[in-house]
């Protein structure tokens, strides 16, 4: 690997940038070697910023060929604004008078050497964001990409072994057994993206060491649909559809915050339902198999898996439009279902392609039984401009976060944290939460020696215990009074 070798030219924030290899491997001298486990490499903070401007650098360049390939657009800017010198900088606490004269803080330091997996539905975005929360916390890092995504896992391996020190950061290609015999060693940290069943060996696994966990899953998220004004439906049915159907100018219905059934107003289905058939019509045409804005399966399996859920006959009679399928280019017709058996595997699994249940309700009230009756989503959507049911929404049900009116927007907005709760997952990232996820908060107390508080000590009195008392509970005026014999024990 040349010491000169430049990253590709690529813009951020508007900007060029090219650095030299050699200039950012200047940056890190100290790193601890992957597979060092018990010590945390500490990575010092232009270390941090090395791998960061790199990283960083790195995935505007694969984000902006991928946009020149779909809209001859280039990526201005990826990820948050935060460094690590905004992040890293101990956080100072309040200590009551009985600790005086101490002073206490929050020093964030690294957990020590981490394991990513991530998932083949996102692959770039699922290895790279958390392999920058990762290392801006000054970890070494492991990265296991999905090997159903075989061409992403090609590129994030050899793109990082030639622009980024492999001391502090590893990629281990491979399937499901290399995945399993990484499970076997000791990490600091697993962080893991993917589906339940998965998510259970992983979280089993890491029991076996006490390493702590984040399991980004999944979970089958709801888009409750209120009867609204029709001034704003159009918008409502396009908002609904564009990031059902075509996540942003990715194109893909794989993600696991898209929702995976409707709730809808029996009395307003049917307007709706011919609102949607039109506006899918005049997104993708009459023949949608030949639209370059829609998205095919990603292989055979899943192509397997999807067929099989419609080949159900229960569900099958559910079907009110698309449906038709092309296995040899892996295309799936955007798919409406309407009420199909709850107990059939497509209202109980992951969807991870275009078909839609639609459950008809007779009140919105149904849709906050129907939600808790089921596992926690990673995201709840409500469509609706009835403030009473958004705060019954809030209220009544659980979800890694809830939005209204609109989709996706917790995902890419880096100022909020981002992460499922029960069946959906633990542990949260994204912008500064993505350092939190992957640091320890140590406690460090430092005491002066001039002085020392006398009341601390035996023998107890009264009159002590009121002193420290008060001194606990920051009631500086009544220490006072205390001491000064103008307040009498109660």
């Amino acid at each position: 690997m040349s010491m000169g070798r430049r990253l590709p030219q690529v813009s951020s924030k508007g900007r060029g940038s090219s650095v030299t290899l050699y200039r950012r491997k200047r940056g890190l001298p100290e790193l601890t070697p992957v597979g060092e486990t018990g010590q945390s490499p500490n990575l010092s903070l232009p270390s941090r910023r090395v791998l960061l401007d790199t990283a960083k650098g790195l995935m505007v360049w694969w984000l902006s060929a991928v946009l020149v390939l779909m809209t001859g657009e280039d990526a201005r800017t990826v990820g948050g604004d935060e460094t690590p010198e905004r992040v890293v900088k101990a956080i100072s606490v309040r200590l009551p008078i009985a600790a005086f004269p101490s002073s206490a803080g929050l020093v964030p330091e690294p957990l020590g050497v981490v394991l990513i997996i991530s998932s083949w539905n996102f692959p770039i975005g699922l290895s790279l964001e958390p392999l920058i929360g990762a290392l801006a916390a000054g970890n070494a890092v492991v990265l296991k990409p999905s090997e159903l995504a075989p061409a992403c896992s090609s590129l994030l391996a050899e793109t990082i072994r030639d622009y980024l020190d492999n001391s502090a950061v590893k990629v281990i290609e491979g399937g499901s057994d290399k995945g399993q015999r990484l499970l076997q060693y000791k990490f600091d940290k697993i962080f893991f993206t993917g589906s339940t069943r998965v998510g259970r060996v992983v979280m089993s696994a890491a029991a076996q060491h006490l390493t702590p966990v984040t399991l980004e899953l999944g979970g089958k998220c709801p888009a409750v649909v209120d009867s609204f004004s029709s001034s704003w439906t159009t918008n409502v049915i396009s908002s609904l559809f564009n990031y059902f159907l075509n996540f942003s100018i990715l194109k893909t219905t794989n993600l696991v915050v898209l929702f995976f059934f409707t709730l809808i107003l029996k009395s307003v289905f049917i307007f709706k339902l011919e609102t949607l058939i039109r506006h899918i019509k005049q997104s993708y045409g009459d023949d949608p198999n030949g639209s370059c804005s829609i998205s095919k399966i990603v292989n055979n399996k899943h192509f397997s898996r999807l067929k099989s859920l419609l080949d159900d006959p229960m569900v099958k009679s559910s079907v009110v439009y698309g449906g038709s399928l092309d296995e040899e280019s892996l295309f799936i017709e955007p798919t409406i279902l309407v009420n199909p058996p709850l107990d059939a595997a497509i209202m109980t699994e992951e969807i991870f392609g275009p078909l839609l249940p639609i459950i008809t309700l007779e009140s919105m009230e149904d849709s906050i039984d129907f939600i808790r009756a089921r596992p926690k989503p990673l995201a709840l959507y409500a469509f609706t401009e009835n403030e009473n049911l958004q705060k019954r929404l809030v209220s009544e049900t659980s979800s890694g976060g809830i939005m209204f009116n609109d989709a996706i927007l917790q995902y890419v907005v880096d100022a909020l944290p981002f992460g499922g709760v029960g069946e959906s997952g633990f542990g949260r990232y994204h912008g500064k939460y993505s350092f939190d996820n992957f640091s320890h908060e140590k406690v460090v107390i430092t005491r002066g020696t001039l002085l020392d508080i006398w009341f601390r000590y035996p023998p107890w009195t009264d009159y002590k215990l009121q002193l420290i008392t008060a001194g606990f509970r920051y009631d500086y005026l009544k220490v006072v009074l205390i001491a000064l014999g103008l307040k009498k024990k109660a």
